[in-house]
């Protein structure tokens, strides 16, 4: 590789390689920190609120009965635009209803159970997906950090010709930065395929979004809903007259007699108690990258079609897929605790790139204290922050 590397190149590439991180360490570091300890968000959710009911399973009955006792306490209230009921799955045993305005837990017969509490969990994702800003400016900002990701692992390949052939050579207990270099270049090369991989998917999930706001005010008259349709399937013409509570335990009937083997995990209600009204039931692929198919019933549970996100175009499995080989939720706790590791690799070579880079310029005798004081902060504030946060939740 370093006979086809020019010189010139791998001088201009190491460059760009530390000016990215510059710019933008301590964001990658907190994205990928948070991300690392999101892969568990479905077993923090269960510690965070260990009281909430759990099954195995919730028949179509108590779901219908769940969904009309949320609607009814809801009753005086602006009616919410999208109801979704959470179905017990195996990492989480549990039965949650969430409209526009709350979440709550159902028990296995469809009685309210009280509310869901898992606000830590929340903002855990919340930081991760969006830097807890507001929505879209948050995760256009995660999709570019996804990009710089993704541009600081080529580059740091091509900055270092022999990256390759010395995968395996650690002098870790060299003085003089030698050690913590090699630390950094080691840990690159062995999740080199891993970080390729979150880097690339994360950039697609944030600058998505940003890019379907832009087709939609420029091709759509801002309608973000037609420009996915083609994706995840349309919503339908809303109708504000009112109408009675659609039928979700019909649509989970069908779903049982003609899909056996697909698993649901969500019934979505569009614009419930409205003529508009129409349900979707999400149903996992087993050994599949999909998030799932979404199935669609009017309002009586009639089947009517599916989105095609199983066996549609190949950008529709595509696209369905990005958000699992992101998370790491494909394979079972063994894939969640390889991804744990790897992500905690990742979250290294983001600290440790800038500490290189302040020992360099400490070793040409110019020293930065207070900027190797801020970095500190940050690389220990942010896991000590997380940690008394999580802490004094469950306390």
């Amino acid at each position: 590789m370093s006979a086809v590397i020019e010189p010139g190149t791998v001088k201009r590439a190491l460059s760009a390689h530390a000016a990215i991180g510059l710019i933008a360490g301590a964001l990658l570091y907190i994205v990928s920190l948070t991300g690392t300890v999101a892969v568990f968000y479905q077993e923090l959710q269960r510690v965070e609120q260990p009281n909430a009911p759990e099954m195995n399973s919730i028949s179509p009955e108590a779901v219908q009965k769940g969904v009309e006792a949320v609607l009814a306490n809801e009753a005086g209230q602006p009616t919410t635009t999208h109801f979704y009921v959470h179905l017990p799955v195996k990492e989480v045993p549990r039965a949650t209803a969430t409209t526009d305005t709350q979440a709550v837990h159902l028990n296995s017969d469809g009685s309210l159970a009280g509310p869901e509490e898992i606000a830590w969990s929340d903002f855990l994702v919340n930081l991760h997906y969006t830097l807890n800003l507001p929505s879209l400016i948050g995760i256009t900002i995660v999709g570019i950090l996804g990009v710089m990701m993704l541009a600081l692992a080529l580059s740091g390949v091509v900055a270092h010709p022999r990256i390759f052939r010395d995968a395996f050579r650690l002098r870790a207990r060299d003085n003089g930065g030698v050690g913590l270099t090699d630390w950094h270049n080691r840990m690159s090369v062995w999740t080199l395929p891993f970080s390729v991989a979150i880097a690339l998917t994360g950039a697609l999930i944030g600058l998505a979004t940003v890019t379907a706001f832009a087709i939609a005010a420029n091709d759509y008259g801002g309608d973000v809903e037609a420009v996915y349709a083609p994706i995840f399937g349309e919503e339908g013409e809303p109708d504000p007259a009112p109408a009675p509570v659609p039928n979700v335990a019909a649509a989970l009937t069908h779903m049982a007699a003609n899909y056996p083997e697909v698993k649901p995990t969500y019934a979505i209600l569009h614009d419930p108690l409205t003529k508009g009204q129409h349900v979707q039931i999400v149903g996992l692929h087993e050994r599949r990258l999909i998030f799932g198919e979404y199935y669609a019933f009017d309002a009586a549970g009639n089947f009517q079609h599916t989105a095609g996100l199983s066996d549609g175009d190949l950008g529709q499995q595509a696209a369905a897929s990005t958000y699992r080989l992101h998370f790491g939720d494909f394979g079972g706790i063994w894939v969640k605790i390889a991804y744990f590791i790897f992500g905690i690799a990742l979250t290294a070579i983001c600290a440790t790139g800038t500490y290189i880079w302040l020992g360099k310029r400490r070793r040409r005798g110019i020293d930065e204290p207070r900027l190797r004081g801020a970095w500190n902060g940050v690389i220990v504030g942010t896991p000590v922050a997380l940690i008394l946060t999580f802490a004094a939740r469950i306390a």
